[in-house]
C-alpha cells in the first residue's frame, strides 16, 4: 500500500495551484456539483465553460473563499480557502462579471487598494491604462461598463498576483477592445502566473485560452488542451451529412457540414479545431472527452 501511494505521488509532479476534490455544493435546495473534481496547474490561461447555469461563477467563489462547500476539500494556493488567509488573498485578483465602483478619483482608488497587493507595479498599470485610451481625471463611478472592466483589468494585471480569475470578462467590450483585451492577456502572461477565464463567448478567446474546463451536469467533463484533441481528432467541411457512427460530431453551416471524427495514420492535416466546435462536441459526447482525476488531495 505505501509503494503505491509513494508512486502515485511520484507521477503526479508539482502540487497543483488549485485542488478541488468530490466537491459538493447547493443553494438551497438546488443542487449545483455534485462529487466534482479539479485541478489547476501553475502557468496556464485556462478557459472555463459551460452552459449558462452550469455553475462557472459558483466553481470560482469556491476556489477563492467566497463560497463554501457542502462536501469535500479545496486547496488554492496551498491555502483552506474557507480560511481567507491574507498570503491566500494577496496572492488572488478576481475580476466578477458585475462590479460596484466607489465614487472617488483613480489615484484614491489606487491608494486604497494597492496596498494589499504587495506586488503591485503602478509603471505597468499605466502601460494597461493608456493602451486601454481612459480618462484618468474622471471618477471611477461614472465610467461606463465597458471602461470599468478595463480599468479593473488593468489593475488585476498590474498587481502580479499568482492566480488571476476573470468572469465574463469581454463582456460588455466593443470589438477593438476584445482585441486590446486578448494582447495584453497574453503579454501580461508569465510562467508564475496562473488565469481562469470563464466566458460564453468563446469566439473572443480564441488561441488565448488553453487548456479547457468544461462543466456540464455538476461535474468537470473536461480539463486538458486542445492539442491533445487536434491529434487525436480531425475537423473538416462535408459536402454531404455523415451517416450515423461515422463522425463524433457534426454540424449544418453554409456550404456542407462541419465534421469532427477520429484521426487515422493516413490524415496528416492539422485543420485548427475552433473553440465553439470543441465545447458542443464535449457537451454532446461526455464519455468521449471523459475527464480523470489523478492522484488525491495532499
Amino acid at each position: 500500500m505505501t509503494e503505491q501511494v509513494q508512486l502515485e505521488t511520484v507521477d503526479q509532479g508539482p502540487e497543483p495551484l488549485v485542488q478541488m476534490r468530490d466537491i459538493s455544493f447547493q443553494y438551497g435546495k438546488k443542487p449545483v456539483f455534485s462529487h466534482l473534481n479539479l485541478e489547476i496547474k501553475k502557468g496556464n490561461i485556462y478557459g472555463l465553460l459551460g452552459k449558462n447555469g452550469a455553475g462557472k461563477t459558483t466553481l470560482l467563489k469556491l476556489l477563492s473563499g467566497q463560497l463554501f462547500p457542502t462536501q469535500g476539500l479545496i486547496k488554492t494556493l496551498g491555502f483552506d480557502p474557507e480560511q481567507r488567509r491574507p498570503d491566500m488573498l494577496r496572492e488572488i485578483f478576481y475580476l466578477p462579471e458585475e462590479f460596484p465602483l466607489p465614487k472617488m478619483k483613480l489615484q484614491d482608488y489606487l491608494s486604497m487598494r494597492t496596498p494589499f497587493y504587495p506586488r503591485f507595479d503602478k509603471q505597468q498599470f499605466e502601460t494597461y491604462y493608456r493602451t486601454f485610451e481612459l480618462d484618468v481625471d474622471q471618477n471611477i463611478n461614472e465610467l461606463s461598463f465597458g471602461q470599468k472592466k478595463k480599468l479593473l483589468l488593468s489593475f488585476g494585471l498590474a498587481s502580479n498576483t499568482a492566480l488571476l480569475i476573470l468572469d465574463e470578462p469581454t463582456n460588455g467590450l466593443d470589438i477593438p477592445s476584445k482585441k486590446q483585451f486578448r494582447q495584453i492577456v497574453a503579454s501580461a502572461m508569465t510562467e508564475n502566473r496562473t488565469f481562469i477565464i470563464s466566458t460564453h463567448q468563446v469566439r473572443d478567446m480564441e488561441n488565448l485560452i488553453d487548456p479547457l474546463v468544461v462543466l456540464h451536469d455538476g461535474i468537470v467533463i473536461f480539463n486538458d488542451f486542445v492539442e491533445t484533441v487536434t491529434d487525436t481528432y480531425t475537423l473538416h467541411l462535408s459536402q454531404t451529412e455523415p451517416k450515423p457512427g461515422e463522425a463524433l460530431y457534426f454540424e449544418k453551416t453554409l456550404g456542407g457540414w462541419i465534421v469532427m471524427q477520429k484521426r487515422t495514420d493516413e490524415d496528416t492535416s492539422q485543420t485548427p479545431i475552433d473553440l465553439e466546435t470543441l465545447f458542443n462536441a464535449i457537451i454532446e459526447n461526455p464519455t468521449t472527452f471523459a475527464f480523470k482525476v489523478s492522484g488525491g488531495m495532499q
